[in-house]
């Protein structure tokens, strides 16, 4: 992790790796192609670092061969790798509007139901807090250039309305939660 808690993309690749076998046991095969779809579906195209990776997550113990070899063999999650997959869906979340962040978000959102209630309500209030400060920073940025011309202020009163729907969308299910 970052020195902020926050995942680096590899992370973010466990993150994926870890919550899809916490669904269920999987061959090899699988596991690297649904992985690699939505790591690509997300963030677009990236390097294929799921091999290394798969082989580094049964090195450490946090999934295990149960049965079957190479690319038919089936992975499930172990003990230790449904810690450190609740560990990777608690780490926050920075700021700013890029492709890691958005990756982050997206697999947070699909293992959030793995976490307990007050974990999900607490990652919903994380992802709150980040978007506000995203918004405080966009509103400064945007009191900072009001008088430039250009198109800036149009941009930057788009990326607010977005900011401020999602704070909207998170409060709503925030209560839905509860």
């Amino acid at each position: 992790m970052y020195a902020d808690n926050t995942l680096t993309p590899k992370e973010a690749a466990r993150l994926c790796a870890l919550g899809t076998l916490a669904g269920g046991p999987r061959t090899y095969e699988e596991l690297a192609g649904s992985v690699r779809h939505f790591l690509d579906r997300i963030q677009g195209p990236i390097l294929d670092v799921m091999g290394s990776s798969i082989e580094l997550l049964k090195y450490e113990g946090l999934i295990t061969i149960q049965s079957g070899e190479s690319e038919q063999a089936v992975l499930a999650i172990t003990d230790a790798g449904c810690v450190e997959l609740e560990t990777l869906l608690i780490a926050d979340v920075r700021p700013g509007a890029t492709d890691l962040n958005k990756l982050i978000v997206s697999l947070k959102f699909r293992f959030l139901h793995l976490l307990s209630r007050h974990e999900q309500v607490s990652q919903v209030d994380i992802l709150i807090d980040t978007a506000e400060s995203e918004l405080v920073r966009l509103i400064d940025l945007r009191n900072h250039h009001h008088e430039d011309k250009g198109y800036l202020i149009e941009w930057i009163d788009m990326e607010i309305k977005v900011l401020k729907g999602r704070i909207d969308w998170l409060s709503a299910f925030k209560v839905q939660m509860t």
